[in-house]
């Protein structure tokens, strides 16, 4: 093989994994269903379930968006969001007991921009990888905490539509889904809207996930992916970000009585 036809496919390898990589951001689901819907029926009822026996009014879930194997090292689940226990209306104009999802999902044709969505577990789970979902079970007091901050003005005035897939939660600059959840988290904790008390308490106290990428081909992945940047990073250490682990740990720590827990098909 020729020099320049090494550099090429040196570059193009680069490429697909990074492309691999910013595929398992906060996206809603997709052409590629890698599940019967009567599978990801059946999965979604189980997760609900689950929840439901644990009495949980708002939980943080996730999913796989990509096979563990392609994503960077220390991190799972590809995207995260609330699920609150509601009465939802079906089209036939039935009102039942369920679980809607509040999420943060990038738009489809301008993937560095975010936009809050509620959906429900059958859509939440269409597109994904791997059946596995991962569940964190606040305290009751946080819990109810959290419902007031859903309901409320706060959680659209948290949202910051500047979307990275590894923006950096320390800083106002980008946000993901994990960013905007833990925000969230935060603002019922502490019972405040303010941003800035919000990101002082998280530099204080939530420890991010390093992302385990090298630098080259996260300066690639900033030149050919809209939703990979690293503006919001220091420039003299490894990025950070939140991550399902992360904040399934940071609550362990500090919300005594919260749980974390995995549901399989």
């Amino acid at each position: 093989m020729n020099p320049f036809a090494r550099i090429a496919l040196i570059f193009t390898l680069l490429f697909l994994s990074i492309s691999a990589h910013a595929g398992s951001g906060s996206s809603k689901a997709g052409d590629e269903i890698s599940f019967t819907p009567e599978q990801i029926i059946g999965f979604s009822k189980k997760v609900e379930k689950t929840m439901a026996a644990k009495g949980a009014r708002v939980a943080i879930l996730a999913r796989m968006g990509r096979p563990a194997s392609e994503l960077p090292e220390g991190m799972h689940f590809t995207h995260v969001a609330f699920a609150v226990y509601s009465q939802i209306t079906t089209s036939d104009s039935r009102t039942i007991p369920g679980y809607a999802i509040y999420n943060l999902y990038q738009r489809d044709k301008q993937p560095d921009v975010s936009d809050l969505v509620q959906d429900f577990p059958v859509d939440f789970f269409a597109g994904v990888a791997v059946l596995e979902a991962g569940i964190i079970i606040p305290s009751p007091e946080l819990q109810k905490r959290l419902l007031e901050v859903i309901a409320s003005p706060t959680f659209a005035k948290l949202h910051n539509p500047h979307y990275s897939l590894i923006a950096n939660p320390y800083t106002t600059d980008k946000q993901n889904c994990t960013e905007h959840t833990l925000d969230v988290v935060n603002a019922a904790i502490y019972q405040t809207d303010d941003i800035n008390k919000i990101k002082a308490n998280e530099k204080a106290y939530f420890a991010a996930q390093p992302v385990n990428v090298s630098p080259f081909k996260l300066l690639l992945g900033s030149m050919f992916a809209a939703e990979i940047s690293t503006s919001d990073h220091p420039h003299d250490s490894k990025p950070v970000t939140a991550t399902f682990e992360t904040i399934g740990s940071y609550l362990k720590k500090y919300d005594e009585g919260s749980e974390v827990i995995t549901v399989l098909p």
